[in-house]
């Protein structure tokens, strides 16, 4: 089945030459606020206050702000004006904390310092993975216990291939 597709929906039906029946509408109501006015005030007040109105009228009538009609624009700015301009998700309410003033003391933990010596036997021993040992390390108890080969880290597949050569 075919079905025929609407076009043009947003072209408002035209019933009084080119005016739409909602132009219409707030024309009518501009006119008679500026008969309003004319009754009102006297000849110097009322220009300024026509001048205005009809201003006022004719923009709400047929202008458009980025192709939407004057015054649904006017009342969206209202609605966006209205709401808060920070959305927090899940908001708490707000309790004051008191802050104290005590003083909090931290133990600082003296280290002894390490030599170049010893630094240097530290690092032979990472390296060889705990088969070197040096005479100071066994001194002060820092000894690692030994690794049987097939426990060492192997870095290459010549570690790999010698450890199978060794068993």
């Amino acid at each position: 089945m075919q079905f025929v597709v609407p076009q043009f929906i947003d072209v408002e039906a035209k019933i009084i030459g080119p005016i739409s029946a909602r132009q219409f509408i707030i024309l009518l109501i501009t006119f008679g606020v500026c008969f309003l006015w004319y009754e009102l005030f006297s000849m110097i007040v009322f220009a300024p206050v026509l001048f205005f109105t009809a201003s006022i009228g004719g923009a709400l009538a047929f202008g458009k702000v980025n192709g939407q009609l004057m015054h649904f624009f006017l009342l969206n700015l209202a609605q966006t004006l209205k709401r808060p301009r920070l959305k927090v998700w899940k908001r708490l309410p707000y309790v004051a904390q008191k802050t104290s003033l005590i003083q909090t003391s931290t133990a600082v933990v003296q280290r002894k310092e390490t030599t170049q010596s010893r630094l240097a036997a530290m690092s032979l021993m990472v390296d060889t993975g705990g088969a070197y040992i040096s005479e100071e390390s066994t001194s002060s108890k820092l000894r690692v216990p030994e690794q049987s080969v097939s426990e060492q880290p192997m870095h290459s597949i010549q570690d790999a291939h010698n450890v199978q050569l060794k068993r």
